[in-house]
């Protein structure tokens, strides 16, 4: 009886799914659902899952009802998306001829496997349905997604008579007995020349000292240390109180930046993995948290730079020395973890930092722009649902690995960076996008674009400019936190 009355319940009911819909006069036909989700409680509603267990195990599928589909819709559909999808083949051809069309000097493509990474970038940007939305300017520089080079986005020379300048002045900074560290920081806050980039960067990480004699030493015993810490506790990653731990790294690595060949060589993902294995080790408090993968790749990549000349994001590391390789792997170690001593509640239980910095930054932009607060609570998006990511990861998963390797040349030069400074960059970025978050009406609208902000062609002039205004944010709200209060 129970079966019986469970088969009439799902075939008289329309609003169930998988029930199939008894053909009605036009005049009684009722949409089911006749507008978008407005809001987070109507989006829930519209997606929540009415199937209970067991329900289609006493169905017929045999039956009449469910044999009641329209042929001719059928045949029609499947024809829709043949041709959709020998449209998505066709578009490729389109942008390869309209890159052809891009005078000499403005490409970016030096080699051949430059050229099969813009081909990797261009199905990646197909499959994103987000960035074909977005109506992009056509921008000459900078095709690749994946692109790790730091050139700016408006085609300017990678060295122009200013950046030779520039960088005689690192020169002579870093060269000099004991190097000004005040001085360093107030000439890296604009950007650090690529040339000078690593030891600029573990000079201001505080993992080298400011003496040149005594940075020698110094770099050996760290290099020494941190290989001691691998012999001792890497071979307890199979231990059963590690297990978890290991795995989730094992499991996330993989994940980091997978558009760049760089990070998929087994031999890099390894590093990675003794990396972060043993940080999780050393620090038992936080442990492993998913998103401190993603921290370890720009000291990588700044780091591999010192060794090699060429774009690294194909290069293959069996080329480098061990020796090489090692002292790469322990820098990133040292220097990561100088970065995450300074924001280390970030990552503790319930992550009580990054609660703090979400809702610091919901009452600056309650400040900063009203009208976007306003539109968020009136569509029900909560700070948390897209800013949690943006203070966990450091926007790195908002932007290309060459703006975030630029942005950390400010945060490295800026007194608590990473921990406060970000707060502000994070307004910043949020703020540059108000005219496409007004535009959004709905509560899915505004999330998808929120998790998607299209920053694929940014480089070092618009993050510049998103330093600029953080900067200023800072100026007028940091010494007067009232301010910002509601």
């Amino acid at each position: 009886m129970a079966a019986e009355n469970s088969k009439q319940f799902w075939k008289r009911s329309a609003k169930l799914p998988g029930s199939f819909i008894k053909e009605r006069s036009k005049v009684n036909a009722v949409p089911l659902k006749n507008k978008k989700a407005s809001s987070f409680h109507e989006f829930a509603r519209n997606t929540s899952d009415a199937w209970d267990i067991g329900d289609d195990e006493e169905e017929d599928f045999s039956s009449p009802s469910f044999q009641t589909l329209n042929s001719k819709v059928a045949l029609a559909t499947a024809a829709q998306v043949l041709e959709n999808h020998s449209k998505l083949r066709v578009k490729p051809e389109r942008s390869q001829s309209t890159t052809s069309d891009v005078p000499a000097s403005y490409k970016v493509i030096k080699s051949s496997s430059d050229a099969q990474l813009s081909r990797n970038s261009s199905d990646t940007c197909l499959r994103n349905p987000l960035h074909k939305q977005q109506s992009l300017p056509l921008r000459p520089i900078i095709p690749l997604v994946a692109r790790i080079s730091d050139q700016n986005a408006s085609g300017a020379p990678p060295m122009t008579v200013r950046e030779k300048t520039r960088l005689e002045k690192f020169r002579q900074l870093l060269s000099s007995h004991n190097t000004d560290l005040d001085e360093l920081r107030k000439c890296s806050w604009p950007g650090v020349p690529r040339e000078v980039r690593p030891v600029t960067w573990r000079l201001l990480s505080g993992y080298l000292p400011a003496n040149t004699e005594r940075r020698k030493l110094t770099l050996q015993r760290k290099r020494e240390e941190y290989f001691g810490f691998i012999e001792q506790y890497y071979d307890s990653r199979n231990e059963e109180h590690h297990q978890d731990t290991y795995r989730q790294i094992h499991i996330d690595i993989p994940r980091t930046n997978p558009l760049i060949p760089l990070f998929q060589q087994p031999l890099v993902q390894e590093i990675f993995e003794r990396i972060l294995f043993i940080w999780a080790i050393r620090h038992p408090a936080s442990g492993y948290v998913q998103g401190i993968n993603d921290l370890v790749t720009p000291f990588f990549v700044v780091f591999l730079s010192e060794y090699v000349e060429e774009d690294v994001e194909n290069f293959d590391v069996t080329n480098l020395s061990q020796d090489m390789l090692r002292s790469i792997e322990a820098d990133s170690f040292w220097c990561m973890s100088k970065l995450l001593d300074g924001i280390q509640d970030n990552y503790t239980f319930a992550q009580p930092g990054i609660q703090k910095k979400v809702k610091a930054l919901e009452e600056l932009v309650s400040r900063i722009d009203e009208q976007v607060h306003n539109h968020f609570r009136r569509y029900e998006v909560e700070y948390l649902q897209f800013a949690f990511r943006w203070m966990n990861n450091l926007l790195m998963r908002e932007l290309p690995l060459r703006c975030t390797i630029r942005l950390w040349d400010t945060y490295q030069s800026e007194p608590e960076g990473f921990s406060h400074f970000h707060l502000y960059v994070c307004a910043a970025f949020l703020i540059k996008w108000r005219k496409e978050i007004l535009d959004e009406e709905d509560f899915q609208g505004l999330l998808m674009l929120l998790q998607n902000l299209p920053t694929i062609h940014w480089g070092n002039e618009e993050i510049g400019l998103l330093l600029a205004e953080a900067y200023r944010l800072k100026y007028m709200f940091a010494d007067a936190p009232n301010h910002y209060r509601r």
